[in-house]
């Protein structure tokens, strides 16, 4: 079970990104995002999406820096890896987790 996380490469709204995925289990990555006060809006279904800033942080709490390439590699073969359209899907119903008042 690793943590792994990229280089930031990515230019968005003024900022440089990177990715941070698990190689093992959903329920991993997103205890250890938990653990270091990342927020859910960054999960993008199968990955957090993580400003520059952070990333070294993130390192010194035992994430593994990869290439992106290895990180998506590992994804794949973890079966973690989605497609971009579910990736919006799965990122949209954990922005908006259903209702479930008792009727």
């Amino acid at each position: 079970m690793t943590i792994l996380i990229d280089e930031a490469r990515w230019w968005f709204r003024g900022r440089k990104w990177c990715h941070l995925v698990s190689d093992e289990s959903l329920d991993e990555l997103h205890a250890f995002a938990d653990a270091n006060g990342i927020p859910r809006r960054g999960f993008q279904g199968d990955h957090y999406d993580i400003p520059d800033e952070y990333r070294a942080e993130l390192i010194d709490n035992g994430a593994t820096v990869v290439e992106s390439r290895e990180l998506v590699r590992r994804l794949r073969a973890a079966g973690l890896r989605l497609t971009p359209s579910e990736r919006r899907a799965r990122a949209s119903a954990a922005a908006h987790p259903p209702d479930h008042a008792d009727s």
